[in-house]
């Protein structure tokens, strides 16, 4: 069977997307998800999302990592996706979609997405690094000379160590720029390797940063490899709320592909 698919980037994190609003696509094949991401046989992608109906909201979406496991939430794979349902006349300015960790609020002017992330109750602070869900878990710890640091032996090395198990987290290293503007780079489980762009792991990063008193401000500038990223936030006594990360999100191609 011959599919249309569509490749999209927000700040150099790339997704294969497809329409299967009519359930055409076996999702139990694993196997061709993780081939279709596969750089020099396939299309190449760090995901593979399916935008699909939803009755409570205008879509649904589901993620893959580009090793063909479903996985848990993707924040500029949902940007690229809002901006997806936009391209096929699903939304036009506003959309509340649905993802595996619960119902997200978007809004696109252009190319720039704005996507409201989950709340976030819990900061673990300890003496290295912080941990924190936003949608995925993220380990997030402070390091030096960050565009020289070896992000894949040391993200690999936390990644699959204590106290993370099986399951495993993403690993962010960070480097302060100035007041609100911090330089990122991040290790993707299930791509087990670095990724130009994370947006759960930026947003991880904005409330960490603040947790820890390094920010002066509700709005944080992220510097990724693939680009900038911003996050604004809310804070109380109860953890952070009314969290958005806003940022671009392209349609770089499309093409025709045997599933």
């Amino acid at each position: 069977m011959a599919i249309t698919f569509y490749k999209y980037q927000g700040t150099g994190n790339d997704f294969i997307i497809v329409d299967n609003r009519l359930l055409e696509i076996d999702k139990n094949n694993t196997k061709r998800i993780a081939e279709l991401c596969d750089r020099r046989f396939g299309i190449g992608a760090d995901g593979f999302i399916l935008l699909e109906n939803d009755k409570n909201s205008d879509f649904k979406m589901v993620y893959y990592n580009s090793d063909g496991n479903e996985s848990s939430m993707c924040g500029n794979g949902g940007r690229c996706m809002t901006s997806f349902a936009k391209f096929l006349g699903i939304i036009e300015g506003k959309a509340e979609f649905y993802a595996i960790d619960g119902l997200h609020k978007a809004s696109i002017e252009e190319d720039i997405v704005h996507l409201q992330m989950q709340d976030v109750t819990t900061v673990e602070v300890y003496e290295k690094h912080l941990f924190l869900d936003t949608g995925s878990p993220h380990h997030v710890e402070m390091v030096s000379d960050i565009e020289n640091f070896d992000v894949k032996n040391c993200g690999s090395t936390i990644r699959y160590g204590e106290p993370y198990g099986k399951a495993g987290s993403n690993v962010n290293f960070v480097e302060q720029i100035s007041d609100n503007k911090f330089a990122v780079r991040t290790y993707e489980r299930g791509v087990e390797d670095e990724t130009l762009s994370c947006g759960t792991g930026v947003t991880a990063v904005a409330l960490a940063m603040h947790k820890k008193g390094k920010i002066t401000s509700n709005e944080v500038t992220l510097i990724t490899p693939g680009g900038e990223l911003r996050v604004k936030f809310e804070n109380n006594e109860k953890g952070y709320n009314n969290v958005w990360l806003i940022g671009p999100a392209t349609q770089v191609f499309k093409g025709k592909i045997e599933w």
